[in-house]
């Protein structure tokens, strides 16, 4: 029943090219930035990404970006990143943007074995319509589209089609773990991660915490939902960045 593993190297090392990845996180809140930097150094190519936002430049899911191990995101949000802007741009990685609380949904969905479901976000834009840019040329132009979805009216409001979302792997970070896989997050990172560990066939989860045991009363996301968990050092709990350093005058 254990699932504490030695190292995050050890975790990865089946995440092999074109692999799909859910990993959690919102900016650089809650992300599994010793998961993400195994991955960077066990190398594989061509992944498919599922997260809120693809890291920033030069941290989380931005080295993955950089080092070009990554030809698809689906996620909510571009604007941190320079790089996945540049990279989306000229075509060199496919974008799905999805609303964000579609996102979280779809995750969840995908978790719970619900293949898709009705939502009234989106309707009447391009994310029901069809046509958003999914990949450019190099040239510019469009060279992949998203398609139009299914809207259908339920109590005379139209709702949009979404599909749950599984993959191959989870990438997740929690505060506190125990041997089983049960785990508790801490405040913000509490917002796409459990979503994100519910949709991977393999979720891995680097804590910052292992416990003997958890009172099942805070357990925030239960093991059944994880497959391995990596317990860090003092040092890497606390390596936290900061996303606006501001100072008073």
């Amino acid at each position: 029943m254990g699932k504490v593993v030695a190292s995050a190297a050890t975790a990865v090392a089946d995440v092999r090219d074109g692999a799909s990845l859910a990993v959690g996180g919102f900016g650089l809140s809650g992300v599994p930035n010793v998961l993400i930097e195994a991955v960077r150094v066990a190398g594989p190519r061509e992944l498919s990404v599922v997260s809120n936002n693809c890291g920033v430049d030069g941290g989380g899911l931005g080295l993955l970006l950089e080092a070009g191990m990554i030809a698809r995101v689906t996620g909510s949000y571009i604007g941190e990143n320079k790089t996945f802007a540049r990279k989306y741009l000229a075509g060199e990685v496919e974008v799905e943007l999805v609303p964000q609380g579609t996102l979280a949904e779809r995750l969840r969905a995908g978790g719970c074995g619900i293949p898709a479901f009705y939502t009234p976000a989106g309707v009447g834009t391009a994310v029901a319509e069809g046509g958003m840019p999914w990949r450019y040329a190099a040239d510019g132009t469009v060279a992949v589209a998203s398609p139009a979805k299914e809207v259908r009216a339920f109590d005379g409001v139209d709702h949009v089609l979404e599909r749950g979302i599984t993959t191959d792997f989870a990438l997740v970070r929690a505060l506190r773990g125990d041997p089983y896989g049960n785990l508790v997050f801490a405040k913000a990172s509490r917002n796409f991660n459990p979503l994100a560990a519910m949709a991977g066939r393999t979720t891995i989860a680097e804590v910052e915490e292992l416990v003997d045991a958890l009172d099942p009363e805070e357990v925030q996301l239960p093991g059944v939902f994880v497959q391995r968990v990596v317990a860090l050092t003092p040092e890497q709990a606390a390596a936290k960045g900061i996303e606006k350093r501001t100072v008073r005058a």
